[in-house]
């Protein structure tokens, strides 16, 4: 292998190991995430309140699609995972409300 395919390995397997951190980070903030939310859905359960809660949805879209641009992220890429990850929300919430 010459040099520059040696170095080009080290930066590759470095920024892997960063990738495979960040997915780490990822997973673990989601957890927590979900377990607030679940608290929240457990609440409305308690309360006979609605599962979900279009106005306040609505405002985190664009509030991350703010931080994404700040983040230099595609904001449409933070509106559709955070889609994604309310519409599990939702779900979880329905669940506590059987």
């Amino acid at each position: 292998m010459t040099d520059a395919a040696t170095r080009a390995a080290e930066v590759l397997r470095d920024h892997r190991a960063s990738i495979d951190r960040l997915d780490a980070i990822l997973v673990f903030t989601l957890a927590e995430r979900f377990k607030h939310t679940q608290a929240v859905g457990r609440l409305k359960a308690e309360h006979a309140l609605p599962p979900s809660d279009p106005a306040r949805e609505a405002e985190q879209i664009e509030r991350l699609q703010d931080l994404a641009r700040i983040a230099d992220l595609d904001p449409e890429f933070a509106r559709k995972f955070l889609n994604f990850v309310i519409s599990e929300v939702i779900r979880h919430h329905e669940t506590f409300q059987k």
